[in-house]
């Protein structure tokens, strides 16, 4: 008896059907299911939408600032053009030194993306590297990171910043680098109690019935189901990251002028706030879009990569 072909999930439904069966026959296909469904949920959230719209935009406006920048951001004349209001030539004012607004605003967001980049690459490694440890291994180590976990939660973000940046110097380095060190707390208290469900578990039983050591199962079991949570976290923080350092350069302890740094800037226009408002105004507007964008995006993510909401 001839045997017909099979003919394979792909063939048969489309594209949507090899994603979303409910059997995959593979790692890959199960991975790229699970990434489907998250996006198929992202998807629906409007508001998620718009916010990664306007995060992308950011990251587009970043790369491509040379191009886009009408005039110098560090390059002004005060004879001519000192705060001037917007126009046609400069939509967005210039400032007490004749530079143009909108310009600083195009090259600050790359500082911006620093900042939120690099205390991300920081911060959140170490915070699901401190929960994860201390959530497995449990006993004194778990004690003992914890209550080093609690110092730091003990004193407000801003404040303790403040110490670090005032122990290490002004500067934009040391500004990311007091913030990371002020934002891993949280990520550890969520990864530690993600850990303590997770390590419960029959399958990180099975994990240490065959012979996996504790390292092997925190970096390559436990962490890995910590991650969308950390990711969520982080992505809701990115608003507080970028408050916080714009008022770090608001009292001049971030990036230095003539750095064009969103909160530098409402700094140096607070002198004109009532009569030539947009000097104070358009960095303002600029740091208060960024930050909804990314709480937007982080409100739509934890919808996305929560399990019992992706369909």
């Amino acid at each position: 008896m001839s045997q017909k072909p099979v003919m394979t999930v792909l063939e048969a439904g489309g594209l949507h059907a090899w994603l979303m069966c409910d059997r995959p026959a593979s790692r890959k296909q199960a991975a790229l299911g699970r990434a489907y469904g998250a996006w198929r949920t992202f998807a629906r959230n409007r508001l998620a939408m718009v916010g990664l719209s306007i995060v992308v935009t950011l990251v587009l406006v970043a790369v491509f600032a040379n191009q886009l920048a009408p005039f110098h951001p560090l390059e002004g004349d005060l004879r001519t053009t000192r705060l001037l209001p917007p126009s046609s030539v400069n939509w967005f004012g210039t400032d007490d030194q004749g530079r143009d607004i909108l310009s600083r605003l195009i090259h600050g967001s790359r500082i911006t993306l620093f900042v939120v980049g690099l205390v991300a690459v920081l911060a959140a490694p170490i915070g699901l590297l401190v929960g994860t440890v201390a959530g497995y291994a449990g006993g004194w180590v778990d004690a003992l990171l914890m209550r080093i976990t609690d110092i730091f939660l003990a004193f407000p973000r801003l404040i303790l910043a403040l110490a670090f940046v005032a122990a290490l110097g002004p500067g934009i380095e040391n500004a990311v680098i007091a913030i990371a060190v002020t934002s891993w707390p949280a990520y550890a208290r969520l990864a530690r109690a993600e850990t303590l469900t997770i390590r419960q578990t029959d399958y990180i039983a099975a994990v240490q019935l065959i012979g996996a050591s504790p390292w092997r199962i925190v970096f390559r079991h436990i962490m890995p189901l910590c991650v969308s949570s950390v990711i969520v976290r982080v992505t809701l923080d990115m608003a507080g990251i970028i408050l916080t350092a714009a008022g770090l350069g608001f009292l001049g302890l971030g990036a230095q002028p003539p750095s064009p740094e969103w909160g530098a800037m409402i700094a140096n226009g607070r002198q004109y706030v009532l009569d030539q408002w947009w000097v104070a105004a358009a960095p303002g507007a600029a740091i208060f879009l960024i930050s909804l964008a990314f709480n937007l995006l982080g409100d739509g993510l934890r919808d996305a990569l929560d399990p019992k909401g992706v369909k």
